[in-house]
C-alpha cells in the first residue's frame, strides 16, 4: 500500500502530555497552566446580542462573511494598523484562524515547494504543508535572535524554492514581537524571492507597552504587493471568546478569491448569529483594553515572583511564560508529582531539526487562570524548580 501524506503526522501535543503525566498522581491540588484558553470574562452584552440574532439559525449563513461583519473587520484594521482594505475583495470570515491557516496553504502553496516555519511552532503549519506535499523547513527561534527566526541565516537557494513563510507575532510560546523593521525585511525577501507571508497575529491585542506592528501595516508602508501578505486574526484571545470560533483572513484580492473558492467546496461558513455577534465584538475596543490591563497586571506578578531567577525572560506580549529548565519533561513531571501544577514541555511545541529542538529546555506556562490561582501556581513553580 502506498503511504499517504498523513502517515507521518506529528503526535498531537495534548495526547502526548496526557501520556507523560496521567500515570502519575498529582502532588497537590490541580493548577492547570498548560492550554492557552482565555478565562477572562467576555463582554456581558455578547449573550443578548446573540439572542437578538437567533432567527438567523434558520438560514444558511453568508459563505464569506456578512457585509456588516466584513465592514467591522475593515474598520478594526484601519483603527489598529492604519491600513485601508476592501471589504468585498480582501476579507473573508473564518471559523477561528486554525481553519484559515490550514486552508491558505492548500489554496496558495504548491506541492514540492518549501514552507518556512519558526521552531517552536503551531502544529497546524506543518500539517498544512504535509497536506499539499510541501516540505516544512524549521527555522530555530531561539533567545540568541530574540525568539524569532534569523533572517540572515536564510540562503538564496532555499528562498528560491519557498512558497510561504509562517510567522506568529506576538509569538506562541515565547511572546516575542516582530518589529516593523523585521516585518519590512521579511516582506522585502518575499518580494525578491516571490513567496507569501502567512502572518498569524492572534495575540496582537495582548501586549504590555507599545502595540505590536502588523504585517499588513508594514506592507502598506512599503507599498508592497497586496498579495504578498496573508494575515490572520481571531476573537479568541482578543475578546476571550475561543468558543465562538470566529476570526478572519485579510490579503490581496487574488489570494482571497482562491481561499474563497476552496471554502465554497471544502469549508463551512460561520453561523449567521455568530457573524452578527462578531461584527459587534470587532467594533468594540473598550473590552480589549480592559482585558489587556488584566494580563499586564499578571505579568507584573510574574516579574515579581521570578525576580530572583536569572534565567527568567519577561515577555513583551501574549499570555505565556517561556521558562528555561534543565530538562523540560523531567521538570514537568517533577512539578506535577510534587505540587499538582501542570505545565507543558517546550519540546512538545518544537521539532527536532538541524540537530536541535529549540523547545527543549523550556516549559510553557499559560497565565490564563484567575490572578490569585495563577499567583499561587507561579510561586509553587518557583519554589519547586528554581530553589
Amino acid at each position: 500500500m502506498m503511504p499517504t501524506r498523513f502517515d507521518a503526522l506529528p503526535t498531537a501535543t495534548w495526547p502526548r502530555l496526557r501520556t507523560l503525566l496521567d500515570g502519575h498522581a498529582p502532588g497537590g491540588d490541580l493548577i492547570n497552566m498548560t492550554i492557552g484558553e482565555p478565562k477572562h470574562k467576555f463582554p456581558n452584552w455578547v449573550g443578548p446580542t446573540l439572542l437578538e440574532a437567533m432567527a438567523g439559525f434558520n438560514s444558511y449563513p453568508d459563505n464569506n462573511g456578512t457585509p456588516e461583519l466584513r465592514q467591522s473587520i475593515i474598520d478594526f484594521l484601519h483603527r489598529r494598523y492604519r491600513v485601508k482594505m476592501d471589504a468585498d475583495s480582501q476579507i473573508m470570515a473564518l471559523n477561528g484562524t486554525r481553519e484559515g491557516l490550514f486552508n491558505a496553504v492548500v489554496a496558495l502553496c504548491s506541492s514540492g515547494s518549501k514552507i518556512l516555519i519558526p521552531n517552536p511552532f503551531y502544529q497546524v503549519y506543518t500539517v498544512a504543508a504535509m497536506a499539499v506535499g510541501a516540505q516544512s523547513v524549521y527555522l530555530p527561534a531561539t533567545a540568541d535572535f530574540g525568539f524569532l527566526p534569523d533572517l540572515d541565516a536564510l540562503t538564496a537557494g532555499e528562498l528560491n524554492e519557498t512558497s510561504a513563510f509562517f510567522l506568529c507575532s506576538p509569538s506562541n510560546p515565547q511572546g516575542a514581537v516582530a518589529s516593523l523593521e523585521y516585518w519590512t525585511r521579511l516582506i522585502t525577501l518575499a518580494e525578491t524571492y516571490d513567496f507569501k507571508i502567512f502572518a498569524d497575529e492572534c495575540y496582537s491585542e495582548i501586549y504590555r507597552n507599545a502595540p505590536p506592528p502588523g504585517a499588513l501595516e508594514a506592507a502598506a508602508l512599503m507599498d508592497a504587493d497586496p498579495e504578498r501578505v496573508v494575515a490572520f486574526h481571531s476573537l479568541s484571545k482578543r475578546s476571550n471568546l475561543p468558543g465562538l470560533r470566529s476570526g478572519f483572513v485579510a490579503s490581496g484580492p487574488k489570494n482571497i478569491t482562491r481561499i474563497k473558492q476552496l471554502r465554497a467546496y471544502a469549508g463551512c461558513p460561520i453561523a449567521g448569529p455568530i457573524q452578527h455577534v462578531s461584527a459587534k465584538v470587532w467594533a468594540d475596543d473598550d473590552h480589549v483594553v480592559a482585558n489587556r490591563q488584566l494580563y499586564c497586571s499578571k505579568f507584573e506578578v510574574a516579574d515579581h515572583i521570578f525576580a530572583g531567577v536569572n534565567s527568567y525572560n519577561s515577555p513583551e506580549a501574549g499570555f505565556f511564560l517561556w521558562m528555561p529548565v534543565e530538562d523540560d519533561e523531567a521538570a514537568t513531571i517533577k512539578l506535577w508529582t510534587e505540587t499538582g501544577v501542570r505545565v507543558l514541555p517546550g519540546s512538545y511545541l518544537g521539532q527536532f531539526a538541524n540537530e536541535q529542538n529549540p523547545g527543549s529546555g523550556y516549559v510553557r506556562v499559560a497565565l490564563v487562570a484567575p490572578k490569585e490561582e495563577m499567583q499561587r501556581g507561579l510561586i509553587t513553580m518557583r519554589d519547586c524548580l528554581y530553589k
